[in-house]
């Protein structure tokens, strides 16, 4: 188990991070550290492992899409994602029960990450550094993307004269059904599919395309 730890970054992820850390009695350091992990913007990642002058440990980052060679000129490194959406509100109790992506080039690197997820509280299962961007893009898609459909349901519901505030119960018991379909697209029932794009077509014309391209990717 890594016995000290520098965390470079202290945004959403970086934060939740080291309090865990904290929690688990892992010595948080500025420098001498057995890993540097580093919490950085995915654009920051390549010129701050650069600095860093290589030594007798370990480095990682929290990226989801950023590939290993990243962390150049360092070789006793692995990737670690948390696959989680962070808030400032919250504490290190958001990696409580989240999967981790782990992406190493050996074994001994596998290992190591997979401890450190687990120190973290995290459910590691380990990923090609070749298949991360596609990865990271199921991610975005259900969680950034989720955002997007709360949104535009909200405006389809404020121009109906309906709460917005009573899809989130909605959604939520979707996820707890275990995405079980129901509704007309699951019923067959393309007379109201075609209701729906007419009420879309006369309010919000802009979005007709968008539950075009969703109605059609639910049916398939």
């Amino acid at each position: 188990m890594f016995e000290s730890v520098t965390v470079i970054g202290n945004g959403r992820v970086g934060s939740a991070v080291a309090a865990r850390l904290e929690e688990r009695g892992v010595a948080v350091r500025d420098d001498g550290a057995e890993l540097i992990l580093l919490c950085v913007p995915d654009t920051a990642i390549r010129d701050v492992a650069r600095d860093l002058v290589p030594g007798p440990g370990w480095i990682t980052h929290v990226s989801g899409g950023t590939p290993l060679a990243a962390l150049d000129p360092h070789d006793q490194r692995f990737g670690l994602h948390p696959l989680q959406t962070f808030s400032r509100a919250r504490g290190p109790e958001q990696l409580d029960g989240a999967f981790a992506a782990v992406t190493a080039e050996t074994e001994e690197a596998r290992e190591r990450g997979f401890e450190l997820a687990r120190l973290l509280g995290l459910k590691p299962f380990e990923l090609a550094d070749e298949a991360r961007p596609l990865y990271h893009a199921g991610a975005a898609i259900a969680s950034n993307y989720l955002i997007t459909l709360h949104r535009v349901a909200s405006e389809l519901f404020r121009a109906a004269g309906a709460p917005p505030e009573a899809l989130v119960p909605l959604m939520q018991r979707t996820i707890e059904n275990g995405f079980e379909l129901t509704g007309p697209i699951e019923r067959g029932d393309w007379e109201t599919v075609e209701a729906h794009r007419e009420a879309i077509r006369a309010t919000r014309p802009d979005l007709e395309p968008l539950y075009d391209i969703l109605a059609e990717a639910t049916r398939s």
